[in-house]
């Protein structure tokens, strides 16, 4: 027997190490390029990019006024300005874009960049955010499911949840309200006068738009480049001639058909998607949540960095929704885009075209959490499991909403005119 001492082992090569285990059978590194195109594009994808949005000024929960150091600020109603109750100095929140070049580069995107209010949120990361007041000392607890600001009940310091947990609470950015309580109770107000006719009698006894909520919901803003290819057949009418008389005539037409293909390559800008599955679950049996998609667009280039202090006296929701799980959405929103973008080719037919066939390739994205103001009015229908909801765009006043309505109303009024006019009548109701 040999007491000689080993060779050392090649670099990199150790106890424990993954050379040193043998391949199982058969096994053999994989080639991407032999994997279906799904599989090989995730793959062969570059890891997500972040940029740091965070506000290390404001990590210790408090946001001081820069001219006396207070910490007593809130929005002033009707601007994008905050001000320090104490000295009643005001200043302007940095534009979000400007701060993080966010308004550029869309025609260089490659892959996945997601700002750092926008990566993945932690299961396990708590609600509830504590920290140690600098002028007493003592504990103040913030709950971020539903609110962003507390004040020390002993020295009365304000604090706000500035800091970017895991959670899902703190986004990038924040776009201030615009619009004013008062403004947003007169718009709902208007809104169901119009409609009164139909109501519900319960309604029209309980309506109360005082109620009125600021709410902040979360939205991610996307930036993406993409391609697009669609194909389909166009028609194009030769002929139109009628056959028969009365009851029984009948018109036809000929077309020649054609293949039509196209190509499109483009950029969005700002696209918004909503953050919340609970917003996001679009059941028309029990909600009226699409309500909140029509009073869009936002003058999401206005944002400001995210700051707590323009959350005061408002509520706010919670993203909970990642980048992963909404692109599907967003592809289908690309691909809507892109059809949009090839209508202006198809003039020729005019019999329509039929897409038979749609591709997507999204050369690149960027993914920015945003705060988005809405004034929120919400009523649950009598014996009914039925919310409706009447909102209010709180930078353009954009109002949008559903009433519960009297089914016996609509139908006399089918009875009187001699059509059947429920459908009608039901859009109606939600369109101004």
């Amino acid at each position: 027997m040999s007491n000689a001492t080993p060779p050392p082992l090649p670099p990199g090569i150790g106890p424990g190490s993954p050379q040193e285990v043998p391949p199982l059978p058969g096994t053999f590194p994989v080639d991407p390029a032999t994997l279906p195109k799904p599989i090989r594009d995730e793959i062969l994808a570059p890891d997500p990019v972040a940029i740091d949005t965070a506000s290390d000024e404001l990590k210790d929960g408090q946001n001081h006024c820069p001219k006396c150091g207070a910490t007593d600020i809130k929005q002033r109603p009707g601007t994008d300005m905050l001000i320090c109750l104490f000295c009643r100095h005001e200043w302007h929140g940095e534009g979000v874009e400007e701060a993080f070049g966010l308004g550029e580069g869309l025609d260089d995107l490659k892959g996945t960049v997601v700002a750092s209010g926008a990566k993945d949120i932690a299961a396990d990361v708590s609600s509830l955010m504590t920290y140690k007041c600098t002028g007493c000392g003592a504990e103040v607890t913030v709950n971020t499911q539903s609110t962003m600001t507390a004040r020390c009940h002993w020295c009365r310091h304000v604090f706000g949840v500035n800091e970017q947990v895991a959670n899902g609470a703190v986004p990038d950015a924040v776009l201030p309200f615009r619009i004013k309580k008062d403004d947003a109770v007169a718009r709902i107000r208007q809104f169901v006068d119009k409609r009164r006719l139909f109501a519900l009698k319960e309604f029209k006894e309980q309506f109360t738009p005082e109620n009125v909520v600021g709410v902040y919901m979360p939205y991610m803003i996307v930036d993406g480049k993409a391609s697009a290819d669609v194909a389909g057949q166009g028609e194009i009418e030769t002929r139109r001639y009628t056959r028969g008389s009365g009851d029984k005539k009948k018109t036809y037409y000929d077309a020649d058909v054609y293949q039509v293909d196209r190509h499109v390559d483009f950029t969005v800008d700002d696209l918004p998607l909503e953050s919340s599955r609970e917003r996001g679950k679009l059941d028309t049996k029990v909600n009226t949540n699409n309500i909140i998609n029509t009073i869009l667009p936002f003058d999401t280039k206005n944002a400001v960095k995210w700051n707590a202090s323009y959350l005061s006296g408002f509520s706010s929701g919670k993203r909970d929704s990642d980048v992963e799980a909404l692109r599907p959405r967003l592809e289908d929103q690309l691909l809507s885009i892109a059809r949009h973008q090839v209508e202006g080719s198809l003039g020729r037919f005019d019999r329509g075209v039929r897409w038979e066939e749609e591709s997507l390739d999204v050369h690149g994205t960027r993914w920015v959490a945003m705060y988005l103001p809405v004034w929120l009015y919400s009523y649950q229908q009598p014996g009914s499991k039925m919310l409706h909801y009447i909102a209010v765009n709180g930078r353009t006043g954009e109002t949008m909403g559903s009433i519960p309505i009297q089914q016996w109303k609509l139908l006399l009024a089918a009875i009187t005119t001699g059509t059947f006019i429920e459908g009608a009548v039901l859009f109606l109701l939600a369109v101004q």
